[in-house]
């Protein structure tokens, strides 16, 4: 019902659709969603971009933002040498357009989250769209679950950081359970064996992300 309600929700927000492209999209994100650079530097660091120019300007922070890839429906934006953004127009069955945003701080290890919006930066109800990995997706269904190895090493992963990637090239999602990096060397290679090898991977079907 929930979903149901926010598509009716969308399909009347295309009747007063906004921008319909990254560029446009990217220059009217209100400064509380990227108070770290101005309306003016981010027009400024997407022509810099479109010129084959380094797009990278200081920011309000006393540090540098570069914009790193800019396409018609796709932005990634490092925003300090700590965090990135990502920017995705995605496609609804109405012909217009949400935009999703990955924003990734790299601590010792890194750790996202993901937030819809129209394309009038108007916030939207993520559980509609989109549902969080849980950890327990990355485990392996061991046959020694009850083994003291196996508990061992699961009681190492006592925090759950998960990394989330937008694909440029089409409309998928990523999510990459990160928390053995915020291990050392040693208890990292006890964790790996009762870990999956290949990432979660969310395909977006103009409703939501499965």
């Amino acid at each position: 019902m929930k979903r149901y309600s926010l598509l009716l929700f969308l399909g009347l927000c295309s009747l007063c659709t906004g921008a319909q492209d990254m560029k446009t999209l990217f220059t009217q994100i209100p400064d509380a969603y990227l108070p770290q650079l101005e309306i003016a530097w981010r027009k400024d660091l997407a022509e810099l971009f479109l010129a084959g120019k380094d797009a990278r300007l200081q920011n309000t922070m006393g540090g540098y933002s570069q914009l790193q890839q800019l396409t018609d429906n796709y932005l990634m934006l490092r925003v300090t040498e700590r965090s990135v953004v990502e920017l995705k127009m995605l496609p609804l069955i109405n012909h217009t357009y949400i935009i999703c945003m990955v924003t990734t701080i790299e601590g010792p290890a890194p750790d996202s989250r993901v937030s819809f919006y129209t394309t009038e930066w108007q916030r939207l109800d993520p559980s509609a769209l989109f549902t969080p990995v849980p950890p327990e997706w990355f485990l392996n269904d061991p046959g020694e679950a009850d083994s003291d190895a196996f508990r061992d090493a699961i009681a190492r992963l006592d925090m759950h950081l998960i990394k989330y990637r937008l694909s440029p090239e089409d409309l998928t999602l990523t999510a990459i359970y990160a928390t053995p990096l915020y291990l050392n060397e040693e208890e990292r290679q006890k964790t790996l064996p009762f870990l999956k090898e290949n990432p979660k991977v969310y395909t977006w079907n103009r409703s939501c992300f499965r």
